[in-house]
This record gives C-alpha cells, sequence and structure tokens, in this order.
C-alpha cells in the first residue's frame, strides 16, 4: 500500500538516489561549471571550474601547499600567465579572480601529477571563458598559454614502451657471444 516502490518519483534501482533535483532548469541553483582534465603519462588530473571568488584546491589541499617546493613554480605557470592579463575586447580582468578551481589527481609520479594538474588548470580556464564570458577572450587566453607552452592546453602523446623478449627492456638486447 505505501510502498516506496509505488510512488511516481521512486528510483527504480536501490542505488539511484530517492530524492529528485527539486528545480532542474533553475539557473540559480545550478552553478555555472565546466569540467576538463589534463593527463601526462598515467597521470590524469581533472578540474572542476566554478563561478566564484579565486580558490584554487588540489584534492583538497590549498594550491601552495600541494606537490614539492621544488616543482610548486611548474604549478604556478598558468596562474602566473593570467595575472597580468586583461582581455581586450571585454576590458575584464583576470578570469581567475571569477572562478574557482577543484582539482583531483591521481596516478602517475610527483612530475606527471603537476604536468598533468598545470594543463587541466590551463583548459579549465579556456573553457570557462569560451562558455560563461566570451570567444574572442578565450581565444586571447589560448593564445597566452600556447605562446608560452603548447604543453598547457595539448597533451603529450608518449607513452612507455612495453618490454620485448630477449632483452632487459623495450629496445636493449641481451649480449651477444659467438664462441
Amino acid at each position: 500500500m505505501g510502498d516506496v516502490r509505488d510512488r511516481q518519483d521512486a528510483p527504480k534501482f536501490r542505488w539511484q538516489r530517492a530524492t529528485p533535483n527539486l528545480f532542474p532548469d533553475d539557473p540559480e541553483t545550478s552553478a555555472q561549471q565546466v569540467q576538463t582534465f589534463g593527463k601526462k603519462k598515467t597521470a590524469t588530473a581533472v578540474a572542476l571550474a566554478r563561478q566564484g571568488s579565486g580558490l584554487i584546491k588540489v584534492n583538497g589541499v590549498p594550491l601552495s601547499l600541494y606537490g614539492s617546493p621544488i616543482l610548486r613554480p611548474k604549478l604556478y605557470e598558468p596562474l602566473l600567465l593570467l595575472t597580468s592579463f586583461t582581455s581586450t575586447t571585454t576590458a575584464l580582468a583576470s578570469p581567475l579572480a571569477r572562478m574557482d578551481i577543484r582539482l583531483r589527481v591521481s596516478g602517475g609520479g610527483h612530475t606527471s601529477q603537476i604536468y598533468a594538474l598545470r594543463q587541466a588548470v590551463a583548459k579549465a580556464v579556456v573553457a570557462y571563458v569560451a562558455k560563461y564570458e566570451d570567444a574572442a577572450s578565450a581565444l586571447e587566453v589560448k593564445k597566452v598559454f600556447t605562446t608560452y607552452d603548447r604543453s598547457l592546453l595539448v597533451a603529450d602523446p608518449r607513452r612507455c614502451e612495453p618490454k620485448k623478449f630477449g632483452g632487459k627492456g623495450a629496445r636493449s638486447r641481451f649480449q651477444k657471444s659467438y664462441r
């Protein structure tokens, strides 16, 4: 009679959420957000950029505390490029002051994770500006990144080559003896 399965809004499966979205098309409840990713070797970083005040966290840790101090300047590169950036079309200041970025990173080593993070941040800024501001500003931001370092926006396709038989690695062979 009053069973949960009889209700219209009840989930079909146990793993589905029981409470529906009350305001599916309300723009106030759905925040402006963009999700991008960056990759380097086996490290993958996912960036979620949303409207905010400039907060950037990596795996819940502030950006200023993440990683080793030697690699941290590499992580700051996309941010430092945009601090002095002003759009010529809209005359708005740096887009970083208008967005929060949450980053998750997994896999790879320390250096690969830093490179994946910087790529995810750069791609998130470009995508956010293109989607919620204007395309001309996004092209300017993209140009700033590509003139400095193309790997900020384009992934490095190189991967580790698998080992083959007849040697200890991918290319090296065991020593050959004639006698």
